[in-house]
């Protein structure tokens, strides 16, 4: 079967077209149409396929064989048939996702040259995703600085409004053609020129004028896979990020009682209110801490046997360590300790080095017995039983 004829080469705003079904195919097991011509995206190069309407019918994906066959997916509906050989069938693009991807691909090929220029970094890969898009250089370190230089750049590049060209040069025009990266074809070889800033090798859809890349932002650097990594977006998705992000800035800073800018001194002022709470109710524990382990201490003197058992109301499972770490400090002292809250039981047993109590047997015959959960080692055992659990009785029983 001859390779499909694809409009979009010679006019990537022609967002809808007619073509004649050739034959029927499959994709991956899937039923597929087949045209003569289709302005319709498969999906290469890293970048998406198209969507819209073939022939009334939605299409849910469009892909192209190694032959050049590019395979239209449709949503059938129960008892629809694929358009038979010979039909005629109209189609239409989804406008707003081609021309997101035209703005994503361009600005990844601008973005690629001026990494180059730079940075000294070389794109290796990149892909452009349904949420993000990334950039993969030839560095395992990229400097951010450079990055955000590149980025300005771009949108210089963007502002000055130059002409985009593709094409289908000659063997000696290409030859004479300053490409940032080699083809990964030998022939039917297609290029796209953007002004006299970047000439590259791809079949991808693209933008006629950098105006319409709108903008090209760069969300993050890292590293990924040993090679240095750049997060970006452009065109439509940008301005949507953007959007959304000094939503939410305003909506902070309302919640603050400040403006969007003045946001980041709100949370720093918040986060040092933060580390002096957290601090004095450090202090506060520790104190509450030692008050408990005294008045337990004083019962464990009287204990012949050198055990304690209690329940200290709305006490976390910190708060029990605590208390616990300042009663085992005696050599023969066993504790047994649980803290109520709404969410249930948190129970805590330990021992002192003179003991050979076996604390995390103990929690586990506790545990089956009250429908809970727990273990530890024999000096150390946590666990949460149910929030109605009488934890001085079930000790008490178990004990003996």
């Amino acid at each position: 079967m001859s390779p499909t004829e694809r409009l979009y080469y010679s006019d990537p705003l022609l967002f809808r077209f007619s073509g004649r079904v050739l034959a029927h195919g499959t994709w991956n097991g899937a039923p597929s149409v087949v045209l003569d011509r289709t302005a319709f995206y498969p999906e290469a190069g890293g970048q998406m396929a198209d969507r819209g309407v073939l022939g009334g019918l939605s299409l849910r994906d469009v892909q192209v064989d190694d032959a050049g066959v590019v395979h239209h997916l449709l949503e059938l509906p129960e008892g629809t048939r694929l358009p038979e050989p010979g039909t005629e069938l109209s189609g239409e693009i989804d406008r707003v996702r081609r021309r997101i991807h035209m703005a994503l691909h361009t600005g990844q090929h601008m973005l690629s040259r001026a990494l180059v220029d730079v940075a000294n970094a070389h794109t290796v890969s990149s892909r452009l995703g349904e949420t993000l898009c990334t950039i993969d250089v030839d560095l395992d370190v990229l400097d951010e600085k450079r990055v955000a230089e590149a980025e300005d750049l771009v949108n210089s590049l963007i502002d000055d409004d130059v002409a985009i060209r593709a094409f289908f040069p000659t063997p000696e025009e290409l030859a004479a053609l300053p490409l940032r990266r080699a083809p990964k074809v030998t022939d039917n070889i297609r290029v796209i020129q953007i002004g006299d800033f970047d000439v590259s090798p791809c079949g991808g859809t693209h933008c006629t004028r950098s105006t319409q890349v709108g903008l090209v932002r760069v969300l993050g650097v890292e590293r990924y896979k040993g090679k240095g990594r750049v997060l970006f977006s452009a065109g439509r998705r940008a301005r949507s990020e953007l959007w959304q992000e000094a939503s939410t800035l305003r909506s902070l800073g309302r919640s603050f009682s400040c403006g969007p800018l003045d946001v980041p001194t709100s949370v720093d002022k918040l986060r040092r209110d933060l580390t002096e709470v957290r601090e004095a109710l450090g202090a506060a524990r520790a104190k509450l801490a030692e008050g408990t382990a005294a008045e337990l201490a004083a019962r464990l003197e009287q204990s012949p046997d050198k055990r304690v058992v209690a329940v200290l109301e709305g006490a976390s499972p910190e708060d029990l360590r605590s208390v616990a770490a300042r009663l085992t400090a005696r050599p023969e002292a066993v504790v047994l300790l649980a803290g109520r809250n709404p969410e249930g039981l948190s129970v805590l047993i330990a021992r002192g080095s003179g003991s050979s109590f076996g604390c995390g047997a103990f929690l586990k015959r506790a545990a089956e017995a009250a429908g809970g959960r727990g273990g530890g080692r024999p000096e150390h055992a946590e666990g949460r039983l149910p929030p109605t659990t009488d934890w001085p009785a079930l000790a008490a029983s178990l004990l003996g």
